[in-house]
């Protein structure tokens, strides 16, 4: 197995991120995969790239590398978006996942996420997923320890969402 290892990102990454995302977009698309990320490179998408500037320069981001080379991303920040109800303890909330399918990376940066959020004395870390299509992405978080919390429906009633806690 390669060895990952997981580095902090900052703004100077905006642009190795965006790729990851454009990766990963174009592999959903060859799986015919389009409802979570659509079917267009997130880097041509100005909503996108703001998005991704917002969390890398205001979140705790990191950049799993395999062999050196960008394999995986994620952002922690102490809350969710404005469309998912904040909690009434403190949290650690996962945004901007992706890897590259089958490196291992987004388990690592999971773990990775896990052992952040309790180095910190919070024992909350949550995310949320698109639940459509087949629920792959939703069972990809179980797998790494994630537990369902609730659904919810954003983007004009047409993407589904699944909230996931885990306790660390």
């Amino acid at each position: 197995m390669d060895h990952i290892t997981i580095r902090p990102a900052g703004p100077a990454d905006i642009p190795t991120v965006l790729a990851l995302f454009d990766d990963a977009v174009a592999w959903l698309v060859s799986q015919g995969r389009t409802g979570q990320w659509g079917d267009k490179p997130w880097s041509t998408n100005p909503k996108t790239v703001a998005l991704v500037e917002k969390y890398l320069t205001t979140g705790s981001a990191w950049i799993a590398e395999i062999d050196g080379e960008p394999a995986g991303t994620l952002t922690l920040t102490d809350g969710p978006g404005a469309y998912i109800a904040p909690v009434d303890e403190p949290e650690q909330y996962i945004h901007l996942l992706t890897a590259r399918h089958g490196s291992g990376a987004g388990s690592a940066l999971l773990a990775h996420a896990a052992a952040e959020t309790r180095s910190q004395g919070i024992s909350l870390l949550r995310v949320d997923c698109y639940a459509g299509g087949d629920g792959k992405l939703v069972a990809y978080y179980e797998r790494n320890g994630f537990t369902r919390t609730e659904a919810f429906v954003e983007q004009d009633g047409t993407w589904p969402g699944q909230i996931l806690a885990r306790r660390v």
